[in-house]
């Protein structure tokens, strides 16, 4: 169903190579009306093309499906946490079972996150000081902790490709946060609650300054990223990216993008975007941040993942990108289509012959070419009818909790996700942008 890219093979220019590097990167064709551009990693367990994105498997599985089928719906490298693989089942245990790898049975490349992000995400069971972040574990409520060192030592015995510095990521505003007269805050419902969990927790008895949390935050990442750097053990067979911070200021996201980008690494990200601001902003911040990378190394734009933020962030320059939201969407029974997502426990589904979309090849929108593709003639023959996986069908398997809706829904999101990319690598090397957004009307906005 998906192969390697090829197209413009043959004119790109190897920009990072030699026998010691971790990865090599090469970026094959530019549009030429924007600054998107079309490229190849490879790694140590084989190559990706670019623009990717990188399916989340948190805790060394991609939830609820087989890792063929991940491959299968196009899916060339995969995402997993170092924090949640710290806590269970170890990374010595996965160290003595092969690396990652092997113990999720996945032959292709993985990048781990470095568990930077939990410290904002987690903030109401964690503590963040100039050294790292302690953690009440959401296992059995010990103490964890994350430095820069211990981050990298258990991503070093991981064994991933592409491993992440340890950064602190601030929230990216300050929300109103009036307090009432008993010191209770508003309405979380108002605020990204997560949000809303980081600033109560930065906020000392001087109350929230925004500005000295993103300075703060800044100096930190850099200091972690150095001490990232000496720490890593495993330079020749992992290759370490650096992280981008400054929240919406686009000062503070030059002055982070030029000590980071001062250390010498394989590649660099973009953090603590998708953390409380509109698409505008994420927009604004990437457009920003983008041509202060690099140009001869990957760009990695961390956790967005709707399509007009993809899209956006193809055309300022980012070449990878991670998010849960096929997963997490398709377990609740939404799933994506090149129009929007549509919600499969809506009654109005509940008669509705159609797949999810058509024209999709995925398992649940054409099971016959996909089982086919795996399991031969016999597979075929078993869908005789070349049925889909109706609306209908998959509404009623959500209503009644069978386990089936929420693997064929992932695996169609998964898929549309991947063909979307797909179809953005090809509108690259055409710059066929009008073409791209009139089959992917959802992608629109970020144009």
């Amino acid at each position: 169903m998906e192969g390697p890219c090829t197209t413009g093979m043959g004119v790109g220019v190897r920009l990072q190579s030699g026998l010691m590097s971790a990865i090599r990167f090469e970026i094959l064709a530019r549009s030429g009306t924007s600054q998107a551009r079309l490229g190849r990693v490879e790694t140590v367990h084989g190559g990706f093309d670019t623009p990717a994105f990188m399916p989340v498997g948190t805790r060394g599985s991609v939830k609820g499906l087989f890792p063929r089928d991940v491959a299968r719906a196009g899916s060339q490298i995969v995402l997993n946490n170092t924090y949640h693989l710290l806590l269970r089942p170890g990374p010595e245990l996965v160290a003595s079972m092969g690396g990652v790898h092997r113990f999720m049975n996945w032959d292709g490349p993985i990048l781990t996150d470095s568990g930077g992000y939990q410290a904002y995400s987690m903030s109401d069971v964690n503590a963040v000081d100039d050294d790292g972040v302690t953690f009440k574990s959401i296992v059995d409520g010990s103490d964890v902790r994350l430095t820069p060192e211990r981050a990298i030592e258990v991503q070093n015995k991981l064994g991933a490709d592409i491993i992440m510095a340890f950064d602190d990521c601030p929230p990216a505003k300050a929300p109103e946060i009036a307090r009432e007269p008993d010191g209770r805050g508003p309405d979380q419902g108002e605020e990204d609650p997560r949000l809303v969990r980081a600033v109560r927790r930065d906020s000392g008895k001087q109350g929230y300054d925004h500005q000295k949390r993103l300075e703060i935050a800044n100096e930190r990442t850099v200091r972690w990223l150095e001490r990232c750097k000496r720490a890593h053990a495993r330079s020749g067979e992992q290759a370490l990216f650096g992280i981008v911070q400054g929240g919406t200021d686009l000062a503070r996201r030059e002055w982070s993008a030029s000590r980071v980008c001062g250390v010498d690494l394989p590649g660099y990200a973009i953090g603590g975007v998708a953390v409380g601001e509109p698409s505008e902003e994420i927009a604004r911040i990437v457009r920003h941040t983008a041509p202060l990378l690099p140009v001869d190394k990957p760009r990695y734009l961390m956790g967005v993942g709707y399509e007009r933020d993809l899209l956006a962030a193809v055309l300022a320059g980012m070449d990878m990108f991670d998010c849960v939201l096929p997963t997490r969407n398709g377990r609740n029974a939404n799933a994506f289509t090149s129009r929007g997502q549509i919600r499969l426990r809506n009654a109005r589904y509940a008669e509705d012959r159609g797949p999810i979309e058509e024209g999709c090849d995925c398992a649940a929108c054409d099971p016959g070419n996909w089982w086919g593709g795996w399991c031969g003639e016999k597979a075929q023959s078993s869908n005789r009818g070349g049925g889909v996986f109706s609306r209908g069908y998959l509404r009623h398997l959500f209503m009644v909790g069978e386990m089936l809706g929420p693997i064929l829904v992932s695996l169609h999101n998964i898929r549309h996700f991947q063909r979307f990319m797909r179809d953005v690598r090809g509108a690259i090397a055409t710059d066929g942008w009008d073409e791209l957004v009139r089959k992917w009307p959802v992608a629109a906005a970020g144009r």
